[in-house]
């Protein structure tokens, strides 16, 4: 395993999950197996998540929206925070999650719109301001 791989997963897990209160999906991993924790972290977070093809907002976009969809609220709100650590907007992803009712209906929206909300109170940017 490189030394890059490494520094650049741990680089890459601050800037997504800097001020995440609770359970990461890491510590579940490890508390179970120390080894398979490590390689998918390398994959998820220094591979997948650290690739330069999507700007790391877009990325976030992508999956705040696919995970609304599957209405996988407890990892929604691990990427809620993840784009707003890299720079979303709460306006936007509002707006990504809106759009998510076109394919995955109005119940998914509104549930991961009160994710978003839950998130945004825990984080103290709850109410949205009109410039938000």
């Amino acid at each position: 395993m490189s030394q890059d791989l490494k520094q650049k997963t741990a680089e890459t897990a601050q800037l997504y999950f800097s001020g995440v209160e609770g359970e990461r999906p890491y510590d579940l991993w490890r508390s179970f197996d120390k080894g398979l924790a490590r390689d998918l972290s390398l994959f998820i977070t220094g591979q997948m998540y650290a690739r330069q093809v999507l700007p790391h907002p877009t990325r976030q976009l992508v999956t705040v929206a696919a995970l609304t969809v599957l209405e996988k609220t407890e990892e929604l709100e691990l990427h809620l925070h993840a784009a707003l650590n890299v720079g979303c907007t709460p306006r936007e992803l509002a707006e990504a999650i809106f759009q998510t009712a076109v394919y995955g209906g109005v119940p998914a929206m509104n549930q991961g719109l009160k994710a978003l909300r839950a998130v945004l109170e825990r984080r103290g940017q709850w109410p949205l301001q009109e410039k938000d």
